[in-house]
């Protein structure tokens, strides 16, 4: 899959980025430590392909996926899913196995950039509520997996959904978690 920087050169398309190293940890750059989030890769099957939910960022306002920080007394696809509902008002099925990893910088208003790397476990949309926690600061929408790849902006994101597009199976691997 080539969702992570090749983890042999460390190389990577973008300046700054966390690169990986040759044991496969995550070199974050001006020595910061990256820190862990889990994210909700909200998928569904229409007329015989993969459609991911998209939702804004509420600073930027550019396509992201659902994620956030470790939560206390949750595990990493739970937390994942909790983040699912609040940012998208989505309640589905979770897989426990994680689809891949992508790092970027988290940007701060008044701090430098916080290196992340975020755990993305897929998420089986059941159904969309009209009302959840952050409705009134982001808009969501489906689209083809493919034209999802292009619209994201972190490459190892776009390349695990590229990567879907092309091979839909693996979003079926691994156990379940129903949403609340």
């Amino acid at each position: 899959m080539s969702s992570v920087p090749d983890h042999k050169t460390g190389s990577n398309d973008r300046a700054g980025e966390m690169k990986r190293t040759q044991s496969g940890d995550f070199n974050a750059p001006s020595g910061m430590e990256p820190r862990s989030q889990f994210g909700a890769l909200c998928w569904r099957m229409r007329r015989g392909r993969v459609e991911v939910l998209l939702i804004t960022s509420r600073d930027t306002g550019r396509w992201v996926i659902p994620k956030g920080w470790p939560m206390a007394g949750k595990s990493a696809h739970e937390a994942a899913v909790q983040e699912a509902w609040e940012e998208a008002g989505v309640r589905g099925l979770g897989s426990e196995t994680a689809l891949g990893l992508y790092s970027y910088d988290k940007q701060r208003k008044v701090k430098e950039a916080l290196p992340c790397v975020v755990s993305v476990y897929p998420l089986r949309v059941e159904a969309l509520a009209a009302r959840f926690p952050e409705r009134k600061e982001r808009r969501r929408r489906w689209f083809a997996a493919a034209e999802a790849a292009r619209l994201v902006a972190e490459p190892e994101l776009r390349a695990m959904l590229a990567d879907l597009a092309e091979d839909p199976s693996r979003l079926m691997a691994g156990g379940g978690v129903a949403s609340a």
